[in-house]
């Protein structure tokens, strides 16, 4: 009974880490039914009929709406979503439309690809294991990479969108290494959340990244870009808006950060 319990909240636990409701649908589902089958089946209904039409209708209460996806405005994966991890601001909505319609003008078929955003409701509920997505005016945007051949691609190499590393040459600032030797063991911790590799024969695609980023940082409510120093010097941006997240938090050479 005791062991029993502990797995229940466990499974609670984890649910709100990773869902912000799963948690407490589970719950739910335990206390409306107490075999296995039913409550399972009773939480996948419960959960989606949660995801896909109550949390969008209530999360506007919370200041929150999910991003708008269209054919220049993409998610990495539907995984965002199926997780709550899609929701910004109404002005954080505009400002990723204004920024993936300049970017597929100037660059006609590329997308601008978003991962993690933040949860539906409540400011200061944690996006683990992001310290700041916690208001809906936080998103992470992944990187444009290349083909072989240089030509351009929307592909990532990524299942995630995380944990592929442009990391520092021999001539550039490492803050990696610098993190890692004053003790900040989880600076490099995302090279584990891939979830698995795609397309490892693209390149990072230094051109269009730079050009990707000059459109964020024209962006008038733009307050911060979190990049890796070394990806800064080597794209020459100068604005002062892009800044180092510090050792505490975790590295930004495999995506790029921005908030409003």
């Amino acid at each position: 009974m005791i062991v029993r319990f502990f797995v229940h909240l466990l499974i609670i636990c984890m649910l709100t880490v990773f869902t912000q409701i799963g948690g407490v649908l589970y719950l739910i589902s335990i206390l409306i039914f107490r075999d296995l089958p039913r409550r399972l089946l009773t939480f996948m209904v419960l959960y989606l009929m949660s995801v896909l039409i109550i949390v969008p209708q209530l999360a506007p209460i919370f200041g929150r709406e999910p991003i708008k996806v269209n054919d220049d405005l993409v998610l990495r994966s539907i995984v965002y979503r199926m997780l709550n991890r899609n929701y910004v601001t109404e002005e954080m909505n505009n400002t990723l439309l204004n920024i993936s319609d300049e970017f597929a003008q100037k660059y006609p078929g590329m997308k601008v690809v978003c991962l993690d955003a933040n949860f539906p409701f409540f400011t200061g509920f944690p996006l683990l294991p992001h310290r700041s997505h916690n208001d809906g005016r936080k998103v992470d945007i992944a990187f444009i990479y290349m083909q072989p051949d240089r030509s351009p691609t929307n592909k990532k190499v990524s299942v995630s969108g995380y944990g592929i590393f442009e990391g520092p040459a021999e001539n550039e600032k490492s803050m990696p290494s610098k993190c890692r030797a004053a003790g900040y063991w989880q600076y490099g911790i995302t090279r584990y959340a891939t979830f698995g590799t795609w397309n490892k024969e693209l390149l990072f695609n230094e051109n269009y990244t730079r050009g990707l980023c000059k459109i964020i940082l024209k962006q008038p409510a733009l307050q911060k870009m979190f990049i890796e120093p070394h990806l800064k010097s080597r794209m020459k941006l100068s604005d002062a808006k892009v800044r180092f997240h510090g050792c505490a938090a975790v590295r930004h050479d495999d995506h790029i950060h921005i908030q409003i």
